[in-house]
């Protein structure tokens, strides 16, 4: 750790604690889930809807926007199993989802996400990924698609600040989806992350960043409407900077080190763009990072759990509990092997609680629901 790295960490600490009494308590319900049956799917997230109180009170007459978690390329798999099962969101959960939110009343769905190496419609990318749109968009009116990695179907980007100024960027560019919208969900899978250490509702998220502006071959001045890249430069190592019509980083010299650097990100994106509903699949995933790009490290595995909150602190902090690992763990313990907690980032930035002792779990208890994901 840098000197920068640990004033900073000793900075935060009365902050960090501050926030954990403060923080309103939102709850987070597990509830076990073997299979990707559809009923025992439908039948799963039901409960866990009932548990939180219903999704009347949140989604009836309002547009509801799902972000999945499609990270890396469709055609990369892990022990030749189909994508849902092992690092995407699974298409089961969000048919599911969606079948709930069009029975509570919301007016209209759009489905989201920023498709790997893609400017093209959302619906092509999931089409290779192995999703069925006819039985998807059977299950409730009004489903829409958007790839978010461009403006798509939008005339302009809209700019969301961070609350209090930000720890890396002041402000971010975003697709008009993120911001047309009454409800936002973030539709995570449970699963490690090799800078961040999970890879949960905040942290899926850091997709919802343009590669039109942050990627690899983003503008250099105004936005590429064609990336077929990642956004690794802008926000893992800061080796480039976004396209210069964005707002630029609010200090060239911080550490350029991504443990350093997504997770504050990620932070940071989960205050300027608050997740209404963190749901987190935890039916089937892989223990050891959270794509195929790894190695031959990763391992699928069973953990039969679904989770579901208001608070994407809240509902992460659990998750992580039920993966084995302490929430508030620091740098270098498990899973923060090389990076900073996120959940501990956020929590400073006022999004949420990473004390367990302040969030009211319902359904299955963390003690029966939990699966290390490291022995």
């Amino acid at each position: 750790m840098t000197r920068r790295e640990l004033l900073t960490s000793f900075a935060a600490i009365p902050l960090l604690s501050r926030v954990a009494r403060s923080a309103p308590a939102a709850p987070v319900a597990i509830s076990v889930c073997r299979t990707y049956s559809p009923a025992e799917v439908l039948a799963a997230m039901t409960v866990l809807c009932d548990q939180i109180g219903g999704l009347g009170r949140l989604v009836a007459n309002k547009t509801v926007t799902l972000k999945v978690n499609l990270t890396g390329s469709p055609s990369q798999r892990i022990h030749g199993l189909a994508p849902g099962r092992t690092h995407y969101t699974h298409p089961q959960a969000v048919m599911a989802l969606c079948h709930l939110l069009d029975k509570a009343g919301a007016r209209r769905i759009r489905i989201v996400e920023g498709a790997f190496g893609s400017s093209g419609p959302l619906e092509d990318f999931l089409l290779d990924s192995g999703w069925n749109l006819r039985a998807l968009t059977s299950t409730a009116k009004n489903i829409e698609f958007e790839n978010t990695n461009t403006l798509g179907k939008g005339r302009e980007y809209h700019r969301l600040k961070v609350p209090g100024g930000g720890l890396i960027f002041p402000a971010w560019d975003l697709n008009h989806s993120y911001v047309d919208t009454d409800v936002f969900v973030s539709m995570a899978k449970l699963k490690n992350h090799a800078t961040c250490g999970v890879t949960l509702s905040m942290k899926n998220c850091f997709g919802i960043t343009p590669a039109s502006i942050y990627g690899d071959d983003a503008g250099v001045d105004a936005p590429n409407e064609s990336p077929a890249a990642g956004r690794l430069s802008s926000c893992h190592d800061g080796s480039r900077g976004p396209a210069k019509s964005s707002p630029q980083e609010l200090d060239p010299s911080s550490p350029r080190q991504p443990g350093y650097r997504m997770p504050r990100i990620t932070a940071e994106l989960a205050s300027a763009r608050p997740v209404d509903l963190a749901f987190i699949d935890g039916i089937e995933t892989v223990v050891g990072g959270e794509g195929p790009w790894i190695g031959p490290n990763l391992r699928p595995v069973n953990p039969g759990v679904m989770m579901l909150g208001t608070n994407p602190v809240a509902t992460d902090t659990v998750a992580t509990a039920v993966m084995g690992y302490n929430p508030r763990s620091r740098r270098g313990e498990p899973p923060f092997h090389e990076c900073d907690n996120t959940l501990l980032l956020a929590e400073s930035l006022g999004v949420g609680t990473a004390d367990l002792n302040q969030i009211e779990v319902a359904g299955v208890p963390i003690a029966k629901a939990r699966f290390p994901f490291e022995s």
